[in-house]
């Protein structure tokens, strides 16, 4: 419990003084998430996430979303070299060429989808559990969807999306719901 009195799921918990977690896990995570954009930028920050913590790219989100035109998928296909070199140069966001090369490539693969980003991604979506997780031990890292969605977003051409990757977005965007029994986020979601 935390000091407002709420149960939350254990990772939500943040240092003193800082609430980024919080917010995050009780407005946003496992909630359902739609849009070509909207699930274009949660691609991205799970890709730049990789090997880091989510709090740094949560406490970076504001700058990522300048830096990456607020994750417009048209305009952000349109980005050049010289964008690659101001990306790089910003000291606001995670400067990695490589996963800045991989966001920038990810929105021209986006374009050429023989669907919608959202029926795509969408289409990997499991069936909802009877039962919730009791703990974090229970949470996988990996699915089966997981790793079917990942091998189809390689084969259309994008990077970053490994299985593990491809899991936090489903967690990230309510494709999946791993808010654990007795968080006050399941409870409210599931009607309690």
């Amino acid at each position: 419990m935390t000091a407002d009195g709420l149960v939350r799921c254990p990772w939500a918990v943040d240092a003193p003084g800082s609430t980024i977690y919080r917010d995050y896990h009780d407005a946003e995570w496992g909630r359902e998430l739609h849009g070509r954009d909207a699930l274009f930028e949660r691609i991205a920050l799970e890709a730049f996430q990789s090997g880091l913590s989510w709090l740094t790219v949560l406490r970076k989100r504001p700058a990522f979303r300048d830096a990456f035109a607020g994750f417009d998928v048209d305009a952000v296909a349109r980005f050049t070299e010289a964008d690659v070199q101001r990306l790089l140069g910003d000291a606001n966001i995670i400067r990695n060429r490589r996963k800045i090369e991989a966001t920038i490539a990810n929105a021209q693969a986006i374009l050429e989808l023989p669907t919608d980003l959202d029926t795509l991604l969408w289409s990997f979506a499991p069936a909802r559990r009877a039962r919730r997780p009791k703990s974090v031990q229970f949470v996988p890292a990996v699915t089966e969807e997981s790793s079917a969605m990942a091998r189809e977003l390689k084969r259309l051409g994008l990077r970053f999306v490994g299985p593990t990757t491809a899991y936090a977005l489903m967690q990230a965007t309510g494709m999946v719901d791993d808010h654990l029994a007795g968080c006050w986020v399941a409870k409210a979601l599931d009607g309690g």
